[in-house]
Order: C-alpha cells, then sequence, then structure tokens
C-alpha cells in the first residue's frame, strides 16, 4: 500500500468515522427518549447542531491561558482521528495497520480524554477545573481493565503463533473463539462484558459522565466552550465512538454473517451502541465519582484478571494450541 493510497484511505475512514459517529448519536437520542416515553429529536439533529456550532461566535474566560484553550478541541478531535488510522473499520484493513497497534491504540485513546482535562484546567473556571479532576480520575480507573483486556488478547494471540499478535487486524483476521476451549471461551466472554462497561465510560455517557454532571457542574469540563471549540470536541466524540466500537468489534465480533463488510460492519456497531451506550444511559443514573473509580478498579478490574486467568487455564488445558 502506497503512502498516497494510505492518506487517501486514513481520510475516507475518518471522514466516515464522523459521519457514523454523529449518526449514532441521533439515533441514540431517539432510542433513550422512545425508552423514557419521549419523542426525542430529529436523527439529523447532531448535524444540525454541529454545523450551528460552527457559525456560532466563539467565547473565551477572561482568565483562560488562552493558547492551550484554544488547542486542546484541535488536539482531541486529531487524537480521535488517529485511531481510525489503527482500527479495522467498516471491514476495511486499517490504513496504518502495524504489528503493535493494540499498544498505540490505547495510547491514541488517551489523546481526546487528555485534551478535554488540558481545555478544563486553561479555561480558568472552577467548574471546569472539577470536571477535570473527576476526568482523569475517569481515565485513570478504565484503563486498567482496557489495558488487561486488550494485552489479554494480545498474549493468547502470541501463543497461538500470530505473526503480529498485538495487531488489531490480526484479531479480526482470527476470531479468538476459534483459538479457545471451553475455559478460554468463559475467559473471553468475561472480558467482554469488561469492555461493554467500558465503552460509557471512555464516551463520557450515564452512568460514568461524572465529569460533565450538567445538574451539578453545569456542563463541568465544557462549561466554558462554545463555537467552533465545542464543535471540535464534539466531533472529536462522535470519531472516538466509532473508533471504540472498531475496537471491541474486532476484538469480539468480526465476522460478517454473510453481508459485505461496510453493511455488516455499521449493524455491529449500532446494536453495541445500544447494549453499552444506549439501555444503560435509559434504565440508570449518574454515579459518583467514588463509585466511577470503585466500579472499574475493583470490579471490573477483578473481571479483566479473571478472564485472564481462564484464559491461562485454557492454554495448560489445550497445551498453548488454539481448540
Amino acid at each position: 500500500m502506497t503512502c498516497a493510497f494510505q492518506a487517501l484511505a486514513f481520510c475516507g475512514l475518518a471522514a466516515l468515522s464522523a459521519v457514523l459517529g454523529l449518526l449514532f448519536t441521533g439515533a441514540d437520542r431517539i432510542v433513550v427518549a422512545r425508552m423514557q416515553g419521549r419523542i426525542g429529536p430529529l436523527l439529523q439533529q447532531p448535524f444540525r447542531d454541529l454545523a450551528k456550532l460552527l457559525r456560532k461566535q466563539e467565547t473565551m474566560p477572561a482568565g483562560a491561558v488562552g493558547w492551550l484553550f484554544r488547542a486542546a478541541p484541535a488536539a482531541a478531535l486529531a487524537g480521535a482521528l488517529c485511531v481510525t488510522a489503527y482500527v479495522p473499520l467498516f471491514g476495511f484493513e486499517p490504513p496504518f495497520g502495524c504489528g503493535g497497534d493494540a499498544v498505540l491504540v490505547l495510547y491514541l485513546l488517551l489523546v481526546p480524554g487528555l485534551a478535554m482535562v488540558l481545555g478544563g484546567f486553561a479555561s480558568g473556571s472552577p467548574y471546569a477545573a472539577i470536571g477535570a479532576q473527576r476526568e482523569m480520575v475517569t481515565m485513570m480507573s478504565y484503563e486498567v481493565p482496557l489495558a488487561a483486556t486488550m494485552m489479554a488478547f494480545a498474549w493468547r494471540f502470541s501463543l497461538a503463533g500470530a505473526d503480529a499478535p498485538f495487531s488489531l487486524a490480526t484479531m479480526a483476521a482470527t476470531p479468538v473463539w476459534s483459538l479457545v476451549g471451553p475455559a478460554g471461551a468463559v475467559g473471553a466472554l468475561l472480558l467482554f462484558a469488561v469492555m461493554l462497561a467500558v465503552m460509557p465510560g471512555e464516551l463520557g455517557r450515564i452512568p460514568f459522565d461524572a465529569p460533565e454532571a450538567e445538574t451539578e457542574l453545569a456542563g463541568g469540563i465544557l462549561v466554558e466552550y462554545s463555537g467552533r471549540n465545542f464543535a471540535l470536541f464534539q466531533l472529536a466524540l462522535a470519531v472516538k465512538t466509532v473508533a471504540m466500537c472498531g475496537v471491541v468489534i474486532a476484538l469480539f465480533a468480526p465476522w460478517n454473517f454473510g453481508l459485505p463488510g461496510w453493511v455488516a460492519w455499521p449493524l455491529k456497531a449500532g446494536v453495541l451502541m445500544f447494549a453499552s451506550v444506549s439501555l444503560p444511559r435509559a434504565a440508570m443514573a449518574r454515579f459518583r465519582i467514588s463509585q466511577v473509580a470503585g466500579f472499574y478498579w475493583k470490579w471490573l478490574g477483578a473481571a479483566a484478571l479473571l478472564g485472564l486467568l481462564f484464559l491461562v487455564l485454557d492454554a495448560r488445558l489445550c497445551g498453548g494450541i488454539g481448540a
């Protein structure tokens, strides 16, 4: 694959990710509204909101660190877009997939959150500062089960003799279910449940939206953002939504079920969004920040380690060979 083709493929996937992420946002709002007995907005409402924000005048607090306040939204979007270069999306190979891209994806997924933290602190607002502190705690909490899940898969693929065990493209090409026996399948199911719970935390959705907490912090970490800067943050979240769906699908559900990849992938992502984002948002209230940290560190951390232990047990029983 030439550099020019890689760049063109990346631009195309980035644009598709932004569009699909905004569509998922609109669908999520409609589904949650119907589950709560409301009508809800139109499917295209996120596109209208984005267009309106891009036309609005930007404001900046008097005590803000100007250059950092303005740079944070662009950094968040850039980080989210970079993830799409290393994750299999829409049934296509990642444009810049490499042997260790699972580790790189872990780092890149941190960039949008870190940019929000820096932007919150740079705004000079006490509400945003509290939201930024909560965001840091949330990030440190869900990174433990997320990293444990990714490393468990990389270890299992390495044991199976894969040429590039850390590559998400390798994991998508050879489903983990074909490498494990009954004990390994139990471990993989545990890790799948962990990833379902990690997704709303990564995306800042209820019940893990303590950094924003509109009723407590008036919007929290993004309270001082408006206009184009706020639009960039919203676009970064839309792209990150698709990227997270791509990670989970590559790990646990890479099949196309006889459909073209560009058809099967959005359908799988939609089901994943409903199970991990829409359903909890409609059924649960916001966790306190102490509950967020306890849930991820204690319960999900333990579940991820237990899933890894089941994979190790399965490898022992199978002699290191896929069942």
